[in-house]
């Protein structure tokens, strides 16, 4: 009932943006021009009828509501379309708007190619990059890989090995490989439960109401692109021989040898994967360091965290050509030289929008110049019925954001309930080894917004390497406003680093001091404790007053330690 009550507030229209969004919703109500509010109908509109409900209804009885209600707020019964809301895409984004919209009543269609494990123009598969070819299969090979490293952790517990643990990659492809078809078949399942249509095939728009799937017509009041990304491989000689991280993911036989291309997070995470599978792993970059955009000393420490373990970095190199010699092997030519004898050359190397062929050039959809999808705060794009959620606007590229940007948009659509999506302090990870998790901003972006902050860290060697003997260390950071002692970002790199910030994460959104975090009892033993009990500041970063004749920002900080 609550929810249904909130889907009865009247919005105000305070922006330009939620002026253009009033036009954009598909119920009709009379805007006074003395007023900046939405006034209430008279009757309850669909919506609320809806919330109501506990099983969805069926498409004719939505319908009739809708036409009902559009008619009863003084508009004129519109078109019919055969749904109110067409989908592309079955990813994480493209589902949860999807499910929202069938639950709030509307009818609701999604469009998805084949299900294979390697993403092409004619195949896709329910539940998108995140389920089939990137979040679940690369953490199921993290835990995979993660073994050989404990092995090593179990020798100074007192555990003895007759001989080395051997490990099976076939059982590794055909257990994950199961449990993608499981989930995919849970997607399908939700959809199903929720009464939403699901059509297979590949979907293209034809006009702002329409969509072509495969020769057949569907007419829709709103259409949603939730298409996400894929890999991207650079053009140069013998890119033929290069895999990416769908391949990656699905490899007939472990890599004996691999070359790494990137410096982001897929290349770190597949660097440790492979390592820890026993794999000679080398990581190519084009930058002195790894993980740009990064809080520095993070992106320090993991880089000499994973080195102990056997990764081999060269810095500083782009890739000029891969080289197949006679027996099979591959060689990587760079800027520095030809490194040889590679069973694998992978780009990591970024993703790119899945934008073509979906004809929105012809609509007049605009785009950023690398495919990406422009959208406004309420993800509609420049066609009033078009909208965009995911990676596919290459915003904040994460499935928790593309589920945020779902749900908001069907909350936006068919809630009466204009909702922007928040993206203040959204926590990410990095599955490496070890681990990195982060939430809020670096010392770097802090420094430059807010001046003024004290930076708090610890480098330590946690409990377990006590008796282990290996050299694993951990490194947490925390950074606060000096002028307001708010929290303003909180990093992590070490065991269970994701888990612990995930914790966290919310004191940094609920805008918690470092005094709160202060008078926060830990728990003992754990790393933990230690974002609790770190007390003297390792540096204070204070602005430097304006130099004479130089503009603001040519004044840099000054740190102090």
């Amino acid at each position: 009932m609550a929810a249904a009550a909130s889907s009865l507030t009247t919005p105000k229209l305070t922006s330009p943006s939620l002026q253009s969004l009033y036009r954009k919703l598909p119920l009709s109500f009379p805007l006074s021009p003395s007023s900046s509010f939405l006034p209430l109908p008279k009757t309850p509109t669909t919506t609320t009828t809806f919330l109501s409900s506990r099983r969805p209804l069926s498409h004719h009885h939505r319908r009739h509501l809708t036409t009902r209600a559009e008619a009863e707020n003084g508009a004129e019964p519109s078109r019919h379309y055969d749904f109110d809301l067409f989908t592309i895409g079955a990813g994480s984004g493209g589902v949860r708007a999807s499910r929202f919209a069938a639950n709030f009543g509307s009818s609701v269609a999604v469009c998805e190619l084949p299900f294979s494990t390697i993403s092409s123009e004619t195949t896709g598969g329910v539940g998108g990059t995140c389920v089939l070819r990137g979040c679940v299969p690369k953490k199921l090979l993290v835990y995979a890989s993660k073994y050989a490293h404990e092995f090593d952790e179990s020798r100074g517990f007192g555990w003895k090995y007759d001989s080395e643990p051997l490990h099976d990659w076939n059982t590794l492809m055909a257990h994950k490989n199961a449990e993608l078809q499981r989930l995919t078949g849970i997607y399908k399942h939700i959809l199903n439960n929720a009464g939403v249509t699901l059509i297979e095939g590949r979907g293209k728009i034809v006009d702002p109401h329409t969509v072509d799937v495969d020769g057949k017509l569907y007419s829709a009041r709103h259409i949603l692109i939730s298409v996400g990304g894929r890999p991207f491989i650079p053009d140069i000689p013998g890119s033929e021989y290069a895999i990416d991280s769908d391949a990656a993911l699905d490899l007939p036989s472990k890599p004996e040898k691999i070359a790494i291309v990137g410096g982001g997070y897929i290349a770190l995470e597949f660097a440790g994967i492979f390592n820890g599978l026993k794999s000679d792993v080398h990581v190519f970059i084009r930058q002195k360091k790894v993980l740009r955009g990064f809080d520095e000393e993070i992106r320090d420490f993991v880089a000499e965290q994973m080195s102990l373990r056997g990764i081999e970095f060269h810095t500083e190199e782009s890739p000029q050509a891969i080289i197949k010699s006679a027996d099979g092997s591959l060689s990587l030519k760079t800027n520095k030289g030809t490194v040889e004898g590679f069973s694998h050359v992978m780009f990591a190397t970024g993703r790119r929008p899945n934008t073509k062929n979906l004809g929105l050039e012809s609509l007049g959809v605009k785009m950023t110049n690398n495919g990406a999808i422009e959208v406004d705060e309420y993800s509609c794009t420049s066609v009033p019925s078009i909208w965009a959620v995911g990676d596919v606007t290459d915003r904040i590229n994460l499935t928790p954001v593309a589920l945020m940007e779902g749900g908001a948009l069907a909350k936006t659509l068919f809630q009466n309930e204009p909702t922007k999506p928040d993206y203040r302090a959204v926590p990410s990870a990095v599955f490496s080894q070890p681990p990195i998790g982060q939430v809020g901003l670096t010392e770097e972006q802090a420094t430059k917004e807010y001046g003024d902050i004290d930076v708090f860290t610890a480098n330590f060697r946690p409990l377990k390497a006590t008796l282990s003997g290996l050299p694993d260390r951990v490194f947490m950071k925390l950074i606060v406003c000096a002028k307001t002692n708010k929290v303003l970002g909180l990093n992590m790199c070490g065991e269970d680093s994701p888990e612990i910030v995930q914790g966290f994460a919310v004191a940094i959104k609920a805008g918690l001091t470092k005094a709160d975090f202060d008078s926060t009892v830990g728990i003992h033993p754990t790393a933990a404790e230690e974002f609790v009990t770190l007390r003297t500041p390792t540096r204070k970063i204070r602005e430097r007053p304006p130099a004479e004749g130089k503009a603001d920002h040519d004044v840099k900080a000054a740190a102090g330690v």
